[in-house]
């Protein structure tokens, strides 16, 4: 008996149906690759952080180092200014330098003494460099408009990732303000009348060393206690950063929580990282500024309110985008931009008003 066969028609539809089978079961698989691979990305935020590293240092620069990155100098500038860098201050971590620069030669003269700490999210910057995640990383001009004002000027670098980790660059500035304190006479420096600035990564610094110098339980918590006093320390000066881990996005909980050690936004390294639960009514006075389009206003703006009900004087400058479109970082294009130039201008009145 000849046997039937199935209609051309029905065979072309098993053949159909085969097909998006097998493309269901790869795209699924190229799904769930897709998903694992950004699981262990997520989870090993270094590789994001490693690769744009690698853009930024591209000149072959390391990252981090126990020697100094250039030769040390000692020299007038034609300004007038006497500029030595590459001093040690430290030798249990890397980049552990400072720069100083004085109005004049003579380092007798007794002047305030403003400490500048640089950004670049922990895995970027330099005291030389800048930020090179600013909408213009060239800080020089602030320095320079800084020292003409009459501050002798600190600018001191601290260790990167993927070498060291929170809070190994906050542990650097108390180091820092300790080695300059034990060497102020032959340093020609006023430790009694200290500016801390910092923006971005440099200025989260700021703020938790803020909290260092006046709470004994933030003191506890991170086991880091502070050379200086808080008397020494007249004001502080926080350029747009996060502090509230609980509020960060998927990029500041990679980017951080590469720093942190950790993706958890409410474990106990953000704990120690965030000083907003350890203000008092004896932190110094601190200015505050912040980017409208890719800055930290609502960090800035809290902290500033919080200070502010606990009777601490507190001055913040933020300019609405509908008026201007301000960068993070946008400090830098002070001789451009009219509203970073009003803010400098705050910011130096409000420095003078606790130091002079």
């Amino acid at each position: 008996m000849k046997q039937k066969t199935a209609p051309k028609a029905l065979g072309n539809e098993r053949e159909h149906l085969n097909g998006l089978r097998a493309l269901t079961i790869t795209g699924t698989a190229i799904s769930l690759a897709m998903i694992s691979a950004a699981q262990y990305i997520y989870t090993h935020p270094q590789i994001v952080i490693g690769g744009i590293q690698k853009l930024i240092y591209k000149d072959g620069k390391p990252i981090n180092s126990f020697e100094p990155f250039a030769a040390p100098k000692h020299t007038v500038k034609e300004n007038g200014n006497l500029y030595i860098t590459e001093i040690s201050y430290g030798k249990d971590y890397p980049n552990s330098y400072l720069d100083i620069t004085y109005p004049t030669e003579d380092i007798s003269i007794q002047r305030p003494t403003v400490v500048y700490l640089h950004g670049g999210g922990f895995f970027g910057g330099d005291k030389v460099m800048g930020d090179p995640m600013a909408v213009d990383d060239d800080a020089n001009r602030l320095f320079e408009e800084i020292v003409s004002r009459g501050y002798n000027f600190v600018n001191v670098n601290y260790a990167l990732v993927p070498d060291c980790h929170f809070p190994v660059p906050l542990i650097q500035l108390s180091e820092a303000l300790d080695y300059l304190k034990e060497h102020a006479d032959e340093l020609g420096l006023d430790m009694e009348n200290v500016v801390l600035f910092g923006q971005s990564a440099g200025a989260i610094l700021v703020g938790e060393y803020g909290a260092l110098l006046t709470s004994s339980s933030y003191r506890e918590l991170l086991g880091i206690v502070p050379g200086l006093t808080r008397k020494e320390i007249r004001s502080l000066v926080i350029d747009d950063c996060p502090y509230r881990t609980e509020a960060f996005g998927w990029k500041l909980r990679l980017m951080l929580g590469n720093y942190l050690g950790t993706m958890d936004r409410n474990g106990e390294e953000a704990k120690k990282f965030n000083p907003l639960p350890f203000l008092n009514e004896s932190y110094p006075p601190s200015f505050f500024t912040a980017g409208n389009m890719d800055g930290f206003p609502k960090d800035m703006s809290f902290m500033s309110e919080a200070l502010r009900k606990l009777g601490v004087e507190t001055e913040y400058f933020f300019v609405d985008r509908k008026t201007a479109e301000l960068y993070h970082g946008y400090l830098n294009t002070v001789k451009e931009n009219p509203y970073a130039r009003e803010c400098f201008d705050r910011i130096l009145a409000f420095m003078d008003r606790n130091t002079r």
